[in-house]
Order: C-alpha cells, then structure tokens, then sequence
C-alpha cells in the first residue's frame, strides 16, 4: 500500500490551502458576523477546477477524481466550513448526477456551467416533515400532458434562494411508493409558481445559504426529468453516496482546524507558571484528537480511492462520513474547552469551529443514517455498491 500523495495531488492540496488563506480568511469574520455569501469566490473556486473533479473533460472536468475533491474540500473546511459547501453544491450533487443520469441536451445544458462555478447549484430532497426517510416526501409532481405541474414544500435546501439551476426530487406515482420518486432539474429564478425563501435562523454555517422552496402549481417542462419517471429514489440513493463523501472531507478539514487551532493556543497559554500543553490533561485531550484525526482521515482518503478505481464503496463511505463527523464534533469540544472562557467567546474561532461541526452528523444522511447503512452491509441485509 502507498500512502503518499502524488506531486499534483500535493500541488492540488496547496492551492486550496492558500486559496483558503489567501482568500477566505482575511475577510471570514465579517461576512460570518452579516451571513454573507459570495458569488464571485464560487466563480474563482470554479476558475481553480475546484469543480471539474470526477467530470468528463467534454463537460468541464479537470482530469481528476474524487481523492483530489477531498483534498482540496478538506483545506478550504480547515479555514470555513461553510465555503466546503459548493463542493457539494457544484460538483459532487448535480454536476456528477446530471452527467450520469442525463441526456445530452442536459448534460450539454447544465453540467459545465456548475463545474466552472457560473451556475449556482443544489439539490432539494428535504421537507419539513421528511428528512431521514426519503420516501415520506410529500411534494409532488402531476403529468399535464405537455409540462409537469409542481406542488409541494422543500425545507433546509442550501442555495435554494440564490441557486440557478438543480435537482428536485417529487413523487410522480406515489402507489409506487419510493419506485414512484422522480428527479427533475429546475431553474427556481425563472420558474413560475415557485417561491424560494432563505432561513437565516441557523447555528452555524453562516456563510453557506440555506433556504426553502414552496411549489403552488410550478409548471416544468417535460423535458426536465432526470432520467425516466420513478428513476428519482435510484437517483437520489447515488447522489448521496457522493455528496456525503463531500461531508466527510469538510469533517476532516473541520477537525484538523480545531486540532490546529489548540494546538497553538496550548503552546502559548501559560497556567501554573508553564504552557498548559505540558499539563497531561492537555496532552490526554489533543492526543484524542489527533488519533480520531488520523483516523478519519485514512478512511475519507480510502473512500474517494475505491470511488475513483470505481469499486464499490457506500459502506465504506458511510463509514467515513460517520468517522469523521463525529470526529469533528469531538475536536471542536476539545478545542472549546482547551480555550477554557476564550472558547465561550465569538472573538475567536473556537466556537465558530463546533457551530459549523455540529451540522455534520445530520446533513447527507444522520449519523445514525449512516451506522444503518454500516451495520446493513455487513450483515449481509444489502449489498455494497
């Protein structure tokens, strides 16, 4: 086994890494304390290829995989967790799932415009009574003959109020229960009958949009479906084995900030008449988060490998993801309560590090989502893909 990164990958790695710096963090704070989202940064991570990973060059891809995704999502979470979003948003979610399940009018349409970030992205598959269970999805979509009329609700949807174009999941045939499940690409801005609102009333991630979609009557032409009626579940089921790999990078990219961020407050805060990381308390607490670190780390940059040799990989996915997030959520108590009453404080970014951690054991798929999937597998009630 290699563990060493190639020199691109190597060179990928530091370009997010100073993007990140150079970037993001001079003006974090003050776009955290107005929830302030960016447009022309996802346009320059899209100028950087950020986006093209995993694509067919034909259709915006860079000629990388989903290890080199993760590499550069886990620096730019190390810095904001919020900007590890458009990952997701562009890349992992619609762009990789139009240009498998789509025509080429689609694909021709759509795919290259979210690689080089000039299309914001998203996928819309939560409601405000459906989360975990995919299939409890209310929101609907009736054949008209000439166009598909819309209704429903969609609820914690990031970018809904300021995305172009993306995926919608609703139901077409509900007698079919979750075979009944369709996908669509939408464009909400020039949509009739859709109203697209932002939720501003978050813990964290306040760089990162999120909002809610309400359908009354949206007319979408026929043309719109993502692959065949009641393909949706199928869909929706591929999508997240990505887009949740996406997560698991900005875990590991929000737990290595907390752990670096300690580390350096402990070698300079001096309690006792030493700096506290000669106490063994401290040391107890960092080494716990560096060992979860490590390993959360080795099973992401696994799980993207067995993506990009194209073997199967949900389960190992699902174990990254739930690695990971609870990785982060762990170093970023730690780091809180290394900072001691500075950690309690909005003047440093300890706090900001578990707002943003928490987010990762829900979205793409709970924690405890991910241990059914685990446990599942390996007792041989599904199979891996």
């Amino acid at each position: 086994m290699n563990f060493e990164l190639t020199e691109e990958q190597q060179l990928v790695q530091d370009t997010a890494r100073r993007f990140a710096a150079e970037d993001i963090a001079p003006t974090l704070v003050e776009e955290e304390k107005h929830h302030e989202f960016r447009v022309d940064r996802v346009a320059r991570m899209g100028e950087l290829g950020f986006f093209g990973c995993a694509l067919p060059e034909e259709l915006g891809g860079n000629g990388m995989g989903f290890l080199e995704s993760v590499l550069m999502a886990e620096q730019i979470a190390k810095v904001s967790a919020s900007w590890r979003l458009p990952f997701n948003m562009q890349n992992l979610g619609p762009a990789l799932t139009v240009a498998k399940f789509g025509s080429a009018e689609q694909k021709r349409r759509y795919v290259a415009g979210w690689a080089a970030g000039k299309q914001l992205g998203f996928f819309a598959m939560t409601e405000p009574n459906t989360g975990s269970d995919v299939s409890s999805m209310r929101t609907h979509a009736i054949d008209r003959g000439d166009h598909w009329e819309i209704n429903g609700n969609k609820m914690w949807i990031s970018n809904a109020h300021v995305g172009d174009a993306g995926l919608l999941y609703a139901y077409t045939d509900r007698d079919k229960k979750h075979n009944g499940i369709s996908a669509f690409i939408i464009e909400p801005k020039k949509l009739a009958g859709c109203t697209a609102r932002p939720i501003e009333t978050k813990l964290g991630l306040h760089c990162a949009p999120t909002g809610e979609f309400v359908f009354e009557g949206a007319k979408v032409p026929k043309d719109a479906i993502l692959g065949n009626p009641g393909d949706g579940f199928k869909i929706c089921m591929w999508q997240l084995n990505n887009t949740r790999l996406g997560c698991a990078a900005g875990a590991l990219g929000v737990a290595g900030g907390a752990l670096d961020l300690a580390i350096n407050y402990a070698n300079e805060r001096t309690q006792f008449g030493k700096a506290i990381s000669q106490h063994q308390m401290i040391q107890s607490q960092i080494a716990e988060m560096v060992v979860e670190h490590h390993a959360a780390q080795m099973l992401v940059y696994r799980a993207a490998w067995l993506k990009d040799q194209g073997k199967p990989n949900q389960q190992e996915t699902s174990i990254a993801k739930f690695c990971a997030s609870e990785a982060a959520v762990h170093a970023a108590n730690e780091c809180m309560k290394i900072f001691g009453s500075y950690g309690f404080s909005t003047e440093y970014p300890a706090e900001r590090f578990y707002r943003d951690a928490k987010s990762l054991q829900v979205v793409e798929g709970t924690s405890n989502v991910q241990k059914m999937i685990i446990a599942g597998i390996a007792l041989g009630h599904s199979g891996n893909r």
